[in-house]
């Protein structure tokens, strides 16, 4: 058993907390909202994301950052894409040498063009991060649905230890060493699902859907390749495998916002429709500052 705490209490840091818990694990869902930890100690539920979805009793939640980081074997750093560097700051001063952080989010900073895995090691610097991402939505993660991720760390050891702990029947997980392909594929699939988003809004076909799905991996990939990461990423769970599920399930925020906007919503208007940070809206800029800076067509 190993005690773990998980960082963002939003739909995905909730599910992995019950999926862990499940798995036998001690488990800290941590939130830095007082009105969201205060709602689910009272529900044991979270209503508005994951209704229906019970969190077990054996999980703790709490809003003390130094309880939750009191010596864990994993961190899960479940927070949205745009609060990654405020939060590993945050956190930074409980860390201790060689700490496993795991970060699930997906995006790509704007200001930096940092991924999230770059922002954590330079906030965190004595951290060993590692990243988990896939086809892997919170809605059916939380309900015990059959999904398939993949872990990819800088030490193959540490990759097999969280392949481990977070491997159930009905959790399947692989391994990679390419962290950099990884997190590439799981912040820019959301920016083509915008895109999909969009087209179903206009009232376009999967005609059109297919063509985005099919050139959108490709030019994540040419980008991907360019800045070091390795082509066979893209045709797996992170690449092509996120961008299918993002791009047409009704689970999807970043479809949900791209529909809205086909539909005639402003970005901000479709944004507060869905009610969930909309990451492939932060990682639009970032995505066509990058294939300038590496001078690739996208």
């Amino acid at each position: 058993m190993a005690k773990i705490s998980v960082m963002g209490a939003g739909s995905w840091g909730t599910a992995l907390a019950i999926l862990l818990n499940n798995n036998g694990h001690q488990v800290i869902l941590w939130s830095a909202l007082g009105d969201e930890v205060a709602l689910l100690c009272e529900k044991r539920e979270n209503p508005a994301k994951l209704p229906g979805v019970k969190i077990p009793e054996g999980i703790l939640i709490t809003k003390d950052e130094k309880l939750a980081m009191d010596q864990p074997d994993v961190v899960i750093l479940a927070v949205p894409s745009p609060f990654t560097r405020s939060t590993s700051k945050r956190l930074a001063p409980y860390v201790r040498q060689g700490q496993i952080i795991v970060n699930v989010a997906k995006g790509v900073e704007e200001k930096t063009l940092m991924t999230l895995s770059e922002i954590i090691e330079q906030e965190i610097p004595c951290a060993n991060v590692c990243v988990l991402s896939g086809p892997s939505h919170a809605e059916e993660v939380s309900r015990g649905l059959p999904t398939t991720c993949v872990v990819s760390s800088h030490k193959r050891a540490t990759a097999e230890y969280l392949q481990e702990i977070f491997m159930s029947p009905v959790f399947r997980v692989y391994t990679t060493p390419d962290i950099l392909g990884v997190e590439l594929g799981g912040a820019l699939k959301n920016v083509i699902a915008l895109a999909a988003g969009t087209a179903d809004g206009l009232g376009y076909g999967d005609n059109t859907k297919a063509a985005l799905i099919t050139r959108g991996i490709a030019e994540i990939g040419r980008l991907g390749v360019k800045m070091g990461a390795k082509a066979e990423t893209f045709a797996g769970l992170s690449g092509i495998g996120d961008l299918i599920v993002t791009c047409a399930s009704v689970h999807s925020r970043n479809r949900k916002a791209g529909y809205l906007m086909g539909k005639g919503y402003t970005m901000k208007q479709a944004m507060d429709e869905v009610k969930m940070v909309v990451e492939g809206v932060y990682s639009a800029k970032a995505a066509k500052e990058l294939a300038e800076k590496y001078e690739v067509e996208m």
